[in-house]
């Protein structure tokens, strides 16, 4: 109770920022909404050219740019949508690939294992776990892999190379026929340049062993251009047993323009091993049986690789446009955790194994044409999205990663077709409509498994329309209202589960397909010069469902639930060497109905504060900037009596350039030395310390530390 008066404050001061208005011309809309959805926005110049009799006109010249301080009143469809650039980017500290997606307001990113896992993610009221309900792709590729052998949705960004990253596109909520499975909080499209302006080597070494290098750049070849880049990375960490983190990453991209039409082909390569430390119980810190930074188990651990092609053909003319794409991809992991110690086999251990081996394959096509509604401008996108997964994943029993015996193990199927229809119109120069709709089409087959009961195959299909309205501008100010109907599937193996693998009691299968329920009403301001605002407050509904579970290899029942909050974006450069950012998101989420052991669920983030000021070309060549980023308390267990404390974490960097061609840069984390936690879960455990371990072991917070302050140093040169 006592934080409400700071929180209402905050609140106020969102609004207060967000409201504003000013005049802004309609044409805008017209030029610049192709650009948005490429995470592109389009600011106008004039250039000069003559007409027949000589006379000298005024046409508009477009230039395209993707920043974040980039306008997008009068470009985007909602107020939760917006991208961010390479030049944010490279000013923000980063400790691992994902934070990148911190970019997108109101959402974290973490980790409660080694650093070659795929990272924990937050937003709008969720614990994402690894990626369920938010949609990440790259260049149009999606990551999140469905039916994985650790958990529905698993979104491994540990490939990203954050200085290849050109934008950052997102859109938060469910209200966009382009996006489908995965995307109920929201979706973030990841660009890679496709041409570099210089040769760039560069070498960072740090606190707890890291070390990276990383060669990029671009070279004309034939009628094209070949984008490249190759990272070696290693990370100790400052666990008592090393994470020996060792990372090889590249990726090369050839592209061609010719006109109005262009192509590329982009391989991406990756590979990694690491030792893991999970999360602890606070209990084994609190009686000195192991330090902050020590474990349990020593032997878990895990190893990936992912490699991937693809191939995009497109065109563009005054009439209509075209994008086609196909891709290919190849991905492996070896997991190994163990989370409750000595419950289930006080001799052994507790270590499970989660290999999981997959093809992907996909195909996307869209077809836009611009025209007319009556007198009324508009465009209509058609588009087709086809998907299949082969995979064959296992939960094990092990120890030191040594296979003791095979609770299940499967080879599974998932494909999917989804046409969507999308219409865009301006009906007149203070109102334009979104209308689309998506069908999804699923077949989740199992087959070969070690249970034979759960062999299975199920159909189903889910319509999915989508809504929006922007009203304005006026004094450079919109106002927006959005709505739709969205999805989640779940693990085709709990879809097809009849007989729990452990028990061999019968259970009730997993729905194929859980609808969510969407909506969102927000404002976009220009209205104070250099500042962007936007302010969102939003509800999320997702149906009864039963979910799989990996680490367990069975179904489990969940409630209903509801979701709603507000969110507040800020940008704001008084000059053009400074900026400052600040956004707010507060959450509420709730289980509906009356469940008798509450209605809180657990791990749902409830506020987020994350701020930031970066500069550049400071005094001959400095630049950087200090960040804050709050993470706030959330309930552990359904009845609230458990909670987990904030976290704040305060970082830095400062570089130099010397000239054109050699930089220095430090990042600092963790400034303030503070000893919260990046993860925290609330369970049953037992320890060969515990004097007892009653059904269901000792209930216990179980926490994986922050780092504690670190340093690293760059060294870059660029020819």
């Amino acid at each position: 109770m006592k934080k409400q008066p700071v929180t209402f404050k905050l609140t106020l001061l969102s609004l207060a920022i967000s409201a504003s208005f000013s005049a802004y011309a309609h044409a805008e809309y017209e030029e610049n909404i192709a650009a948005v959805e490429t995470g592109e926005s389009a600011k106008k110049s004039k250039k000069k050219s003559k007409s027949k009799n000589d006379k000298t006109i005024e046409l508009e010249a477009m230039v395209i740019t993707t920043q974040r301080a980039d306008s997008l009143v009068g470009v985007a469809g909602s107020a939760s949508q917006g991208n961010v650039g390479q030049e944010q980017l490279k000013y923000r500290p980063v400790t691992r690939p994902s934070e990148v997606l911190e970019t997108v307001p109101g959402l974290i990113s973490s980790q409660h294992s080694g650093e070659g896992k795929a990272s924990q993610y937050y937003l709008r009221g969720f614990n994402l776990d690894h990626g369920t309900d938010f949609l990440t792709q790259v260049d149009g590729v999606p990551v999140n892999l469905g039916s994985h052998a650790h958990g529905q949705g698993w979104m491994d960004t540990n490939f990203l190379i954050p200085e290849m990253i050109k934008t950052i596109n997102y859109q938060k909520g469910n209200y966009y026929a382009e996006n489908g499975d995965f995307s109920s909080t929201g979706a973030a499209n990841i660009q890679y340049f496709s041409d570099l302006p210089e040769h760039t080597v560069k070498f960072t070494g740090g606190s707890f062993d890291y070390y990276r290098g990383l060669v990029m750049g671009s070279q004309k070849l034939g009628d094209g251009n070949l984008a490249y880049a190759g990272e070696t990375v290693h990370n100790g960490g400052p666990w008592i047993k090393s994470n020996e983190y060792l990372k090889f990453n590249g990726v090369l991209k050839y592209s061609e323009e010719h006109g109005e039409t262009g192509w590329s082909v982009t391989g991406m390569a990756m590979a990694a091993d690491w030792n893991s430390t999970d999360q602890i119980p606070k209990r084994a810190v609190l009686d000195g049986s192991i330090d902050r930074f020590g474990n349990i188990d020593p032997t878990d651990g895990g190893r990936s690789d992912r490699y991937s092609v693809t191939g995009e053909w497109h065109r563009q003319d005054k009439d209509s446009k075209t994008q086609i794409m196909a891709y290919g991809l190849y991905t492996s992991l070896d997991l190994f955790s163990n989370f409750t110690y000595f419950l289930d086999d006080p001799i052994n251990g507790d270590q499970f194994g989660q290999p999981d081996k997959r093809f992907v394959t996909g195909f996307k096509a869209s077809h836009t044409i611009y025209h007319k509604i009556g007198k009324f401008d508009s465009e209509s996108t058609a588009g087709l999205q086809f998907r299949n997964d082969n995979i064959n994943n296992a939960l094990t029993k092990t120890k030191a990663q040594q296979v003791l015996e095979i609770t299940r193990k499967d080879d599974v199927w998932v494909s999917s077709l989804s046409p969507y229809f999308d219409n865009k119109t301006t009906w007149t120069d203070w109102m334009r409509t979104n209308f689309g709709v998506r069908f999804d089409g699923f077949r989740f087959d199992v087959s070969k498994s070690n249970v034979a009961e759960n062999n299975g195959t199920k159909i189903d299909g889910i319509v999915s329309p989508k809504a929006g309205i922007a009203f304005g501008p006026w004094a450079e100010t919109e106002i927006y209202l959005n709505g739709g109907l969205g999805f989640h599937s779940n693990d085709a193996r709990g879809i097809n589960t009849h007989v729990d693998p452990k028990s061999g009691e019968k259970v009730e299968p997993a729905v194929p397909l859980s609808r969510t329920y969407g909506g969102e009403v927000g404002v976009r301001s220009n209205w104070i010069k250099g500042l962007q605002s936007t302010l969102a407050v939003w509800w999320l509904d997702i149906d009864s469902e039963l979910l799989f579970v990996g680490d367990a290899g069975t179904t489990e029942a969940s409630h209903p639930s509801r979701r709603y909050g507000i969110e507040s974006a800020n940008y704001y450069s008084p000059t053009d060497w400074l900026t400052f950012d600040a956004d707010l998101s507060f959450s509420k989420a709730r289980f509906r109905g009356n469940p008798e052991e509450g209605r809180y669920i657990p791990g749902s983030v409830e506020t987020v504060i994350a701020s930031g000021a970066t500069f550049h070309d400071v005094f001959g060549g400095f630049y950087g900037g200090p960040r804050l980023r709050y993470f706030g308390p959330r309930a552990l267990i359904e009845d609230n009596s458990v909670r987990s404390k904030e976290t704040v974490m305060i970082s830095a960097m400062v570089g130099y350039e010397f000239n054109k061609h050699w930089k220095l840069q430090a990042e600092v984390f963790n400034l303030l030395n503070r000893k919260d936690s990046g993860i925290d879960y609330y369970y049953g455990s037992c320890l060969k310390t515990d004097t007892s371990c009653a059904d269901g072991g000792n209930q216990d917070i179980h926490f994986h530390p922050v780092e504690p302050l670190s340093f690293r140093m760059t060294l870059s040169t660029s020819f």
